[in-house]
């Protein structure tokens, strides 16, 4: 089984993540994907993300009953920062029945080469690759491991729904019904 492994804070996740997700399951040969919530990128800076499970229970409420998507949790019982390498060595050795695959938006593959062991990875995993604005992925894109996906171009993100949301705007339709529901029960972003 072929499981493509779409990594993100998914602070919040919104409807561009679940239209990229839905694409890679209807045209590639990828099975099944999990969202890898990961609890602090190295990245990106860990006072802008909400709390691991709250970000793991908005992606449940946005996967809803689809079963071949899946919410996954695993990199919170890894150190910290986590480390797509780190991570893929202990899937590896929970789940050896899966074959893996990343899934990383062009943006990403342009800083890949910053990446921890980032040729121990092209070199046992495929990359699927989905374009971002203003990118076209770098030095990697030609390599054999990645696949270019023609998927469409998302250019929502979740920087720009905090922001809004600090704003007080009304960005119900940029995220799953069941998220915004959630979050505005909740009151996430809105200081």
């Amino acid at each position: 089984m072929k499981v493509g492994l779409f990594f993100g804070s998914f602070n919040p996740i919104h409807v561009g993540h679940m239209v990229l997700a839905n694409y890679m399951l209807e045209y590639t040969d990828l099975e099944y994907i999990w969202f890898v919530v990961s609890p602090h990128n190295p990245s990106k800076q860990k006072n802008t993300l909400l709390d691991e499970k709250q970000r793991l229970q908005l992606v449940n409420l946005a996967i809803g009953d689809n079963a071949k998507l899946k919410a996954s949790n695993i990199e919170f019982k890894l150190p910290q920062p986590s480390y797509t390498i780190n991570t893929l060595t202990y899937m590896k050795e929970k789940f050896p029945k899966y074959e893996y695959a990343l899934i990383m938006g062009s943006d990403n593959l342009e800083s890949f080469h910053k990446w921890k062991n980032c040729e121990e990875i092209l070199k046992n995993y495929e990359l699927y690759v989905y374009p971002r604005p203003n990118s076209d992925g770098g030095k990697f894109k030609n390599h054999p491991k990645v696949k270019i996906i023609n998927a469409p171009l998302m250019e929502i993100s979740s920087t720009a729904i905090r922001q809004a949301i600090k704003e007080k705007k009304d960005v119900r339709y940029f995220m799953p019904e069941a998220v915004w529901n959630y979050l505005k029960e909740m009151h996430f972003y809105e200081k």
